[in-house]
């Protein structure tokens, strides 16, 4: 599909369909949902949360949704799909009680489900309305989000191929003599450039910086024999994200780099061939930790192997120890092992998956090895 703000109003409906029939099975009257990644998803709207509150409230009798919305902000509807789906609109102004409006829409408010985004600004006042706390509506969400359809599947394969194209420049910006700060500069132009609506997050860690995994930027300058990771990703319209990270030494590295590298790769490698419907999320985790660990380097393991990825960059499900989530067709979710040595350097290998039925999908095609520029 071309790149566009929002879906076709039909994959809207559906989810509003599927999500009131999920909340319905779970024991919930209705869900309340606020501006957030939850919002987009069921409504394609961007609007944003403010002290005035915006919800959607979704019923679990199948009676059509409402959009409490404070008439100064209806403008920030524009461009979703509310109209088109044919939602009631319920718009107040200041003096007027929008927690008591929310909860009208309900048959029965007392068993409610919010957003695990709702602010507590909101929250509070809701609860005093129903008069018991509401429940998360994770599960619920969580159920519709994680299984992504063809539509969203399509943007997260344009995203990755997007970000590869940004990898595929390296060499134009990963230099000896240049700080991280302006690779990064070059880099998150590039993103943009290379069809992303933002550069969401870049992370250039050179040297010693390289073994912490969330570094972002810094004044260092990088020097010859560096191994430098590069993580970076933002989102393509309409929201959903890229994420990679490849590894790079600006010039031949230390000895003793290429053989723990290969340990990486091999583990990064064993974990993608691993992922098909019905393992574990766990079982992917343990397929690249337990080659890592018996290199020898299990400490220098220290995050979880992958999470899942689309309107957020972290969503479900989690590739970590201890979640038994069955991973089934659609499930879109990184692959990203990393070794870190304090001090000393790190590396880290990133591709984003999607579950087919047999397998998976990767999102990301750039060479894997450590990358000699």
């Amino acid at each position: 599909m071309a790149a566009t703000s929002r879906f076709p109003t039909a994959v809207y409906q559906h989810r509003l369909t599927r999500a009131a029939e999920l909340t319905a099975a779970a024991g919930l009257d209705g869900l309340l949902i606020t501006p957030c990644p939850d919002l987009r998803y069921l409504l394609g709207s961007r609007a944003e949360s403010f002290e005035r509150l915006t919800c959607l409230v979704v019923p679990a009798d199948g009676t059509r949704p409402s959009v409490v919305v404070p008439t100064m902000e209806l403008a920030g509807l524009g461009g979703s799909a509310v109209d088109e789906l044919g939602l009631s609109v319920l718009d107040w102004v200041d003096g007027t009680d929008p927690y008591r409006i929310a909860a009208g829409v309900l048959t029965s408010p007392a068993r409610t489900a919010v957003t695990d985004a709702m602010p507590a600004l909101h929250l509070i006042p809701l609860t005093g309305t129903l008069g018991t706390l509401p429940v998360l509506a994770t599960s619920v969400l969580r159920e519709l989000r994680m299984i992504k359809d063809d539509s969203e599947i399509e943007a997260l394969r344009r995203a990755g191929q997007a970000i590869d194209r940004v990898h595929a420049r390296m060499g134009e910006w990963l230099k000896a003599g240049r700080t991280e700060a302006e690779v990064g500069a070059d880099i998150a132009a590039a993103i943009v450039a290379e069809g992303h609506t933002e550069a969401a997050f870049v992370i250039v860690g050179a040297g010693a910086h390289g073994a912490d995994p969330h570094h972002e930027l810094s004044d260092r300058t990088i020097e010859a024999g560096d191994v430098v990771v590069v993580d970076i990703g933002g989102p393509v319209e309409p929201g959903y994200n890229s994420d990679s990270t490849r590894t790079y030494a600006v010039g031949e590295p230390a000895a003793g780099v290429a053989e723990r590298f290969a340990v990486l790769e091999r583990a990064q490698a064993t974990a993608v061939a691993a992922v098909r419907p019905g393992v574990s999320a766990a079982s992917v985790d343990a397929a690249a930790r337990d080659i890592i660990t018996d290199a020898g380097f299990g400490e220098a393991f220290i995050h979880r192997t992958g999470h899942g990825i689309g309107l957020s960059v972290h969503e479900e499900p989690y590739i970590t120890l201890g979640n038994a989530t069955q991973l089934a067709p659609g499930m879109a979710f990184s692959i990203e092992p990393g070794i870190y040595f304090a001090g000393e350097w790190g590396a880290r290998i990133e591709d984003i998956v999607v579950v087919t039925a047999d397998g998976c999908e990767s999102m990301n095609n750039q060479p894997h090895g450590l990358t000699v520029l």
